[in-house]
């Protein structure tokens, strides 16, 4: 494997050089598809109560976590058991447990016919509580970093301000469960993938694993120092670039044999645009990469790629 080290960008340098950040986080994009975010805004005492909340929800039992499942709805609120999803392209699921937290839209919002509310767990009143606050500061968080990205594409600060602030982003919590027992023949905690959204935002996990591609094809693990997020690019991006900022393979691998007795958590904030937001690639990125892809709106976008990875089901 190339040594190839994903370089820190301090959130700080955005406070006071927003253009030198907006270089810095578009190079580590456009040359990985992927950058490390350091001395962040999201406080250490959200994250963990989160992180102990998450836990206590997936110790509960399978009976009582089904209650939450929406296999109709695509499993985009609620939870989701093993199973549930598969790599794009691939018949084998991966083996995962997670929860889905979405936005809270308000009442006479025109995104509720398309946007479900996130289930309340009854027997968790503060998994509520601080999942949502989680979310919300992720949020705010990665709105700031495409203020970052829209520099870097010459566009004005403000671009994507007005097309994410109703967008179906959803916080993901992650369960791979311990291989106490050999998991399936052919299964991994994450196969190969690209994500579909703008950008994902993600805490460090406590497990190693999580690897990505480099356009070279060598795997790069990619860990978050403590006090840093990492941040990768979705395929919305990608489109919208026209590939000037690739949207990077990657997957997350079963444990060594001497971890295998430990579960991994992650937590992963994926940022979507409005659902009638066009993805329309933008004519400066057309010109310098040359490709071009039908303009399509992100929730026509987002349905067909939960029909590929298998949480989408067509009705018969």
């Amino acid at each position: 494997m190339t040594n190839i080290e994903i370089t820190p960008v301090s959130y700080d340098l955005w406070r006071t050089d927003k253009a030198a950040f907006a270089k810095a986080f578009g190079e580590s994009f456009a040359e990985t598809g992927f950058a490390v975010v350091s001395d962040h805004t999201i406080s250490q005492s959200t994250i963990d109560s989160a992180a102990e909340e998450t836990k206590a929800f997936f110790a509960l039992s399978s009976e009582t976590k089904r209650k939450y499942a929406d296999a109709e709805g695509g499993f985009q609120r609620g939870y989701s058991p093993v199973g549930s999803e598969n790599a794009k392209g691939r018949e084998i699921s991966d083996f995962k447990e997670f929860w889905h937290t979405g936005r809270r839209l308000d009442e006479n919002s025109r995104y509720r016919a398309t946007m479900k509310d996130t289930p309340t767990v009854e027997e968790l009143p503060e998994f509520n509580l601080v999942t949502r606050d989680l979310y919300e500061a992720l949020d705010s968080f990665g709105a700031d970093l495409l203020r970052a990205v829209a520099l870097y594409l010459n566009l004005d600060e403000d671009y994507f301000d007005d097309k994410v602030d109703n967008g179906n982003s959803i916080l993901r919590l992650l369960h791979y469960p311990a291989h106490t027992n050999p998991p399936p023949e052919g299964s991994v905690r994450a196969a190969a993938h690209e994500d579909i959204n703008l950008i994902t935002l993600l805490l460090g996990a406590e497990e190693a694993g999580l690897q990505a591609q480099h356009r070279n094809g060598d795997w790069l693990d990619v860990n978050a120092p403590k006090g840093a997020l990492v941040v990768n690019a979705g395929d919305m991006l990608q489109r919208l670039t026209a590939g000037d900022i690739p949207s990077t393979t990657h997957r997350v691998l079963n444990p060594s044999e001497e971890r295998a007795r430990f579960p991994r958590y992650s937590t992963p904030f994926f940022l979507h645009p409005n659902q009638d937001y066009l993805i329309d690639p933008l004519p400066d990125c057309v010109a310098k990469t040359g490709k071009v892809e039908a303009p399509i709106t992100a929730g026509d976008y987002l349905n067909e790629r939960l029909r590929e990875i298998g949480l989408l089901k067509d009705k018969p």
